[in-house]
């Protein structure tokens, strides 16, 4: 037989065999094939609690400031020995709401911090040693966004369908949130419900309930913003899902994964292939861990979330989207924040703080340079800052099903079509369409052949491959399989 690609993750899929391609974990897609997933490795010391927030700002002269929330705290990572640093203001703030998070913006050297129970923080990454309230009396605010030269408020506890914006490249000052002044101003939306969010840019898309609108600036018109509708009835399911990867934005709304490309409007990348799948297994009551970042140094997105049998405060699962291939996959996590973030170089000193010796280095001491490009990272289920460069992650590869023609199959074996020099491979094996697929026992790949050789009859059947955590490998394309026709039926 030829080639039998192991194909793209598509879980909502029926074909015509009766099942869909479901086991495709660990993996990143690669062209016609799959790559590994790298484990994480933890590059800091613990937050004091549950990671409620995370950011990375960039200083004038290109130093990497990472920032950190806990319920009621802000924190700053110390660059030279990787331990977190109180920077909230004095007296701290009032705890966050259930099922939200701290959002953070980068305005010039300004970084601004919000939730909704707490007056808009700020913090000079030059000069700062604790956050302040924000000057000028911004409102208290859920969601916070760069928008040109403005940041736009959004999830306003009192007014929940009004956005605010400050003042034309002017947010820290008494009169930056007067509106009237210098283009700051207000304006409460007439229908869609509540504002989940703003996706920044060059201009905003404000995210409602059950609405998104589109809003661009206009210099001189005393109305500052054009805001008008794109999409009806089609809002935001989880505020914390949307994801800017360049000039696209992907978000999952109350219809499943759209992605929003420059000028357009909303497009389904989830129908049919994870939509059901994901509202089959998302914790609804956990919607502060259902949250997007995007790897800066690939086409990939990534939603982390909590499954409905998952630990408390955790995600235990990644969806992963390439726009560029258009194709899903699915990682296992553990961790309670998810983020794009660069690191700062560390010293020798550093590394011997984190670690007891350099054997004990989960990574290689390259991976410990300071990064101009942010990278996809996670705050671990240890409070960590943790990076995806450690070895492999254990994956798992299988097939669509294979049969259907009337003839029973005799399954001898496959060749695995990858770099893998370890590997075990199974088929399963069922006799009806109604029946459930029986696992069949795994077979290491022989080294001499690289085959991985087996005896099966069945009328359907899967190849599946497996590698071993720790294995170097690149690629993954399918499998070769050995199959001959058994009998009549």
């Amino acid at each position: 037989m030829p080639l039998v690609p192991f194909g793209a993750y598509t879980p909502d899929v029926t074909d015509y065999e009766g099942q869909s391609t479901r086991n495709i974990l660990n993996v990143v897609p690669q062209g016609d094939g799959y790559g590994p997933f790298k484990s994480s490795v933890s590059i800091s010391g613990a937050l004091p609690g549950t990671c409620r927030g995370a950011f990375y700002a960039l200083k004038t002269a290109g130093d990497v400031a990472i920032f950190a929330a806990t319920s009621d705290k802000l924190f700053l990572l110390d660059n030279t020995t990787y331990d977190w640093n109180d920077v909230s203001k004095t007296g701290g703030y009032v705890a966050l709401n259930p099922n939200a998070q701290w959002q953070f913006v980068q305005f010039n050297n300004l970084v601004v911090a919000v939730q909704a129970n707490a007056p808009p923080q700020v913090f000079d990454v030059t000069s700062s040693t604790e956050f302040q309230d924000l000057d000028g009396s911004p409102p208290y605010a859920a969601y916070a966004s760069v928008v040109g030269r403005f940041i736009v408020l959004s999830g306003l506890p009192d007014t929940p369908t009004r956005i605010q914006w400050s003042g034309l490249n002017s947010i820290n000052a008494a009169d930056s949130w007067t509106p009237g002044v210098n283009s700051s101003d207000y304006q409460d939306l007439p229908d869609g419900g509540g504002v989940r969010g703003v996706a920044g840019g060059e201009f905003g898309t404000i995210f409602q309930e059950r609405a998104i609108r589109r809003m661009v600036y206009l210099p001189g018109s005393p109305l500052v913003f054009q805001i008008e509708r794109v999409a009806q009835d089609h809002g935001l399911y989880a505020p914390y899902s949307v994801v800017r990867a360049g000039e696209t934005i992907l978000f999952h709304s109350t219809k499943g994964f759209y992605r929003i490309d420059p000028g357009g409007l909303p497009v389904q990348i989830g129908k049919e292939r994870v939509d059901r799948t994901l509202l089959g297994n998302i914790d609804k009551s956990m919607l502060r861990l259902f949250m997007g970042a995007s790897d800066p140094r690939s086409t990939r997105v990534f939603w982390a979330f909590k499954s409905v049998n998952g630990n408390i405060n955790r995600y235990d699962t990644l969806l992963g989207y390439d726009k560029a291939l258009d194709r899903f996959f699915r990682l296992a996590a553990d961790g309670e924040y998810l983020l794009g973030a660069a690191q700062s170089g560390i010293t020798l000193e550093g590394l011997d703080a984190l670690y007891s010796s350099l054997d004990a280095i989960p990574g290689s001491l390259d991976d410990f340079v300071g990064a101009d490009t942010p990278e996809i990272s996670q705050v671990n289920s240890e409070h960590k800052i943790a990076f995806f460069r450690g070895p492999n992650s254990e994956a798992t590869l299988e097939t669509a099903e294979q049969g259907t023609d009337g003839r029973r199959l005799r399954v001898r074996g496959f060749r695995p079509v990858t770099d893998a020099a370890t590997l075990y491979g199974s088929v399963s094996s069922r006799e009806t369409q109604q029946a459930a697929a029986v696992a069949g026992q795994e077979t290491p790949i022989n080294t001499r052949t690289g085959r991985c050789d087996m005896n099966v009859s069945t009328r359907y059947s899967r190849f599946k491959c497996r590698i071993p955590a720790g294995e170097n490998w690149t690629f993954c394309a399918g499998v070769e399989p050995d199959v001959k026709t058994d009998g009549l039926v």
